[in-house]
């Protein structure tokens, strides 16, 4: 199966839950449970390849100006991590479909679950680092709603903010050090990134990059400071803090440090911050998770002590540490899952979480008691489970680490950490299961049916199996070492077994154990002690951080944004005008090289009427209706200056402009008072009047100097023209620029454009139905005109409708060599069918409207983006154009480009964003009595009869 497709059906999956709900829940489980065995399915087939040493790839060019490439590769920890995350995804996905209330949205939670899958999917597959940053934001955002999931839990809500927030903050660090990454070696493809080792580590960029792209990954991983985010994050529902805690999430920043490992590791600032961290986070959340009554509290911290264990592995830069890191990975994904999923079940059917409240479970729940007991006993690390070959790789590893050149700081500090690792399993299994059992215990507990126990039983026999049998995870081991170290030749001599004889580890190991037993014996002196001694809790100290940044942004807000925009444009033209005095000042600007050309009498009066226009129109701005008028006219001598200046395609457009600016403008002038209110003093005019004189003999000095400028070299408008028929295949430069060259621009204005329609539309749709209808509905009605609809115009605007529309099909097929074009072309219909709507009436246009105007414009972005998309399956980047030349008898030879279908998406975008407007003024018109009677030349004789009938009885 290919990568793409791998990494693609987690996503294209999370549109059936919602559906598959309607047909039962076991339907929606099964869909899911499908989408995810397809996937795994697909990855296992690329298992002997990739355990024979290839690394597979599939790749696709998406911008490859800007370094973002598609591309995704499979080796051995790829392979590792995709198969942990779709493995144990399938165990969640059938716990879950028992787990969830008949109350909860199962079709929901399915289609987070599948949108934070396929985002994990992404991360562990990704070539490529910028594709990398969007999937690890993508996980940030599918974790916020799987954790507030249930959204009538306060800490629920609390906890999804929490994690965003965290995980966001260390998301935007990583950006900033992976562009670094890349730019140090020259590529943002991870497969050549990783061939880079000594110019990354030469680079005097190379710390500030460690340290933000480490940032990311400690954030995501929970390590300290960050490690409170986690322990909230179980408010989730226990499917998701088992998927998140074991498989994803906080998985995903180990495997970034593992791999980059090889270009990252063996420097002092590697060793001393990841190492250092790492230990820190193993001993603090151990220490903590033996003092929690929640069970899934005390797990939570359990998990970010085994995350600080395997985050000090591999900050020792070894290749034995990477290889102990590997493969603890793999146990703690195992018993961990399990445990959360126990967690779950007595929650489940005991009805609390609270260690306090429970006890005795063993003969009530004795599946669940089997299950739990061997998983809890191979996190404390007790022989014949997989949890302690792993901790013997630990301790051997801390055993000869040196740290702040002290031999027995890691030693030890790995096996306090150890020590209350195997306190708190043993309290897991001792406090709740063994005992008498509590009476406030909700009903009588019992083991859940199959569907529940089954999932964590299958991770618990691979835990067994493991530990009796690790020569069976040895190849896939070795194998994903091999990938995280770069080279399989640095592969350490060690193997997996049980007995490696009487060595350090193994007294540390035992120091551990012991230590551990005889914590739990003291526990209850030592959680009173515990609870006086009140430790800082990491949420408060989080909460007040918050609460200080929120109250200083509020601060600033309300002293620089008091809503006034004259004070915003101030701000920004004083700004502007400041910096650029600046660069003028101290700049080297160029001395004029060229004479002025003579001023002839026609511009000259042109100049002068647009002098006056805008000086009447800054001194009459209060008279709404003048100044329209005087803006009309602006934008009137404007068009002409084109036209003079040989730009007769800028000339069409700014015409058009304006004629569909002013007639709209003047039907939302009916629904404003006739004058501006006098809103400035006149020392604020004054200042403002000044700012506004500095920035235009500012632009006009800009425009002097470039004017009389020499531009004998090259230029990119000189590549225009001289590329526009050989690269674009038509000989309008405007119009290959905009559908061409940049298309992608254009692409986004013509969105743009859409969504200004559609918030227009929306507004429209608010005030409606808000206390503004009222008073429009109760609006006097002045000076309308005694003939709504003349008949002239009518007649005029119907014969000329046809016209008009043969025009604009003759520009817009012309626009590709001559004048004209697909945005020129909407603005010429649209103002013919705002003719109608003038002539004719609100009622009687939208009365023959057929197709919707939203469509219209979801047609047209969507008929642009297939036209882009196109070029990719010919190996083009996206809106690369084609042309060619055909001939069909008995026509003459003629050009066809694909340009033409970008070029109707812009078409219709305008018609439908213009005619939308329109309508939604309309709208407004006819509801408050502003639109007058319709009137319709084409009336039938009976509906005339019945008009006459309707009078005359009134």
């Amino acid at each position: 199966m290919s990568l793409f497709l791998i990494v693609a059906l987690p996503f294209l999956g999370a549109l059936l839950p919602g559906l598959m709900i309607r047909a039962g829940r076991n339907a929606c489980g099964g869909t899911t449970f499908f989408v995810t065995l397809t996937a795994f399915a697909g990855l296992m087939t690329h298992v002997p390849a990739v355990m024979a040493g290839e690394v597979l790839t599939a790749r696709l060019d998406w911008v490859p100006a800007l370094g973002l490439n598609a591309n995704f590769f499979l080796d051995g920890l790829g392979l590792f991590f995709a198969s942990l995350i779709l493995g144990i995804g399938l165990l969640i996905i059938a716990y879950a479909r028992f787990y969830l209330s008949r109350e909860d949205d199962m079709g929901e939670f399915y289609t987070y679950l599948l949108l934070f899958q396929g985002a994990m999917v992404g991360i562990v597959l990704c070539d490529n680092i910028l594709m990398l940053l969007v999937f690890w934001e993508l996980t940030s955002l599918s974790s916020f709603l799987l954790i507030g999931y249930w959204k009538h839990l306060p800490e629920g809500r609390q906890g999804a903010r929490m994690a965003l927030i965290v995980t966001g903050m260390g998301g935007l660090a990583m950006i900033g050090g992976m562009l670094i990454l890349g730019d140090i070696a020259g590529s943002y493809d991870l497969s050549v990134i990783l061939e880079h080792r000594d110019r990354i580590q030469a680079s005097p960029y190379y710390l500030p990059a460690l340290l933000l792209i480490l940032l990311g990954a400690f954030t995501k991983s929970a390590q300290f400071p960050f490690h409170f985010w986690l322990p909230h994050a179980m408010a989730a529902p226990t499917p998701v803090s088992a998927y998140l805690h074991s498989a994803t999430m906080v998985k995903a920043g180990l495997f970034l440090m593992a791999r980059l490992w090889p270009v990252l590791s063996g420097t002092e600032a590697w060793f001393i911050i990841v190492t250092g961290i790492g230990l820190v986070t193993m001993v603090i959340g151990a220490v903590v998770a033996l003092f929690k009554n929640d069970l899934k509290a005390l797990l939570a911290f359990s998990t970010v002590s085994h995350l600080g264990l395997i985050t000090m592995l591999l900050g020792t830069g070894t290749a034995f540490g990477a290889m102990a890191a590997v493969f603890h990975i793999l146990n703690h994904a195992c018993f961990k899952a399990a445990l959360f999923m126990t967690a779950g079940i007595i929650d489940h059917e005991a009805g609390t979480r609270d260690i306090t409240r429970l006890g005795g479970l063993r003969r009530l729940m004795p599946v669940t008691f089997v299950i739990a007991a061997l998983a809890s006993l191979s996190m404390a690390g007790i022989p014949l489970l997989n949890g302690f070959l792993s901790k013997e790789m630990m301790l051997e590893e801390a055993a000869h680490t040196v740290l702040f050149n002290s031999a027995l700081l890691v030693p030890v500090l790995a096996t306090v950490g150890a020590l209350f690792s195997a306190a708190y399993s043993f309290r897991y299994i001792a406090h709740v299961f063994f005992g008498s059992q509590q009476d406030n215990a909700n009903g009588q507990p019992h083991d859940p049916g199959f569907g529940m126990w089954a999932p964590p039983a299958v991770l618990v026999v691979l835990v067994v199996a493991i530990g009796v049998a690790p020569f069976l995870a040895e190849p896939l081991v070795r194998t994903v070492t091999a990938a995280v170290l770069g080279d399989a030749a640095a592969m350490p001599d060690a193997h997996l077994k049980i007995w490696h004889g009487l060595t350090p580890a193994l007294t540390m190991s035992a120091i551990a154990v012991t230590g551990g037993m005889l914590l739990l014996i003291a526990f209850a002196p030592l959680a009173r002690a515990w609870a006086v001694a009140g430790p800082p809790a990491a949420k408060a100290i989080f909460d007040a951080i918050i609460g200080a940044i929120i109250a200083l942004s509020r601060t600033i807000t309300e002293r620089l944004h008091d809503g006034a925009m004259t004070r915003y444009a101030a701000i920004f033209s004083v700004t502007v005008v400041a910096v650029a005095g600046h660069a003028w000042i101290t700049g080297n600007a160029p001395a004029p090289a060229r004479e002025m050309l003579p001023v002839e009498p026609l511009p000259l009066a042109g100049w002068l009427l647009l002098v006056v226009a805008t000086l009447v129109l800054v001194w009459q701005h209060r008279n709404r209706f003048l100044a329209l008028v005087l803006m009309g006219v602006v934008g009137l001598m404007i068009s002409v200056g084109f036209a003079y200046l040989s730009a007769p395609d800028l000339a069409l457009t700014q015409l058009s402009v304006e004629v569909v600016t002013v007639i709209l403008l003047l039907l939302a002038l009916n629904f404003l008072p006739r004058e501006t209110p006098m809103e400035s003093a006149g020392g604020r005019r004054l200042r403002d009047g000044i700012i506004a004189a500095a920035v235009g003999l500012g632009a006009g000095a800009l425009v002097y100097t470039i004017l009389l400028g020499d531009f004998a070299a090259q230029t990119i408008s000189a590549y225009h023209l001289e590329n526009a028929y050989k690269g674009g295949g038509g000989t309008n430069v405007v119009n290959v620029i905009l559908v061409d060259f940049r298309g992608y621009d254009t692409f986004g204005e013509i969105i743009v454009l859409g969504i200004a329609a559609l918030v227009i539309y929306a507004t429209t749709e608010a005030l409606l139905s808000g206390p503004v209808r009222a008073r429009l509905l109760n609006r006097p009605l002045e000076n309308v005109a005694g003939d709504a609809h003349p008949m002239m115009m009518v007649v005029v605007t119907r014969l000329m409708m046809p016209l008009v529309l043969m025009v604009g099909v003759y520009i817009f097929l012309r626009g590709h060599n001559e004048p004209g074009g697909g945005f020129i072309a909407g603005l010429v219909v649209a103002i013919a069918v705002v003719m109608q709507y003038m002539a004719s009436g609100y009622a009687w246009a939208s009365g023959r409207q057929r197709v919707p105007y939203h469509g219209i414009i979801g047609t047209g972005v969507l008929v642009a983006g297939l036209t882009g998309i196109g070029a990719w399956f010919f190996g083009a980047p996206f809106l690369t154009s084609a042309f060619g030349y055909f001939r069909i008898p008995p026509f003459e030879k003629f050009e066809l480009a694909t340009a033409m279908g970008f070029d109707l998406g812009v078409f219709l975008c305008v018609v439908g964003a213009v005619m939308l407007s329109l309508d939604s003024f309309a709208q407004m018109a006819r509801r408050s009595g502003i639109a007058a009677s319709e009137y319709d030349i084409d009336i039938d004789p009976s509906r005339d009869h019945a008009l006459d009938t309707d009078k005359a009885e009134g």
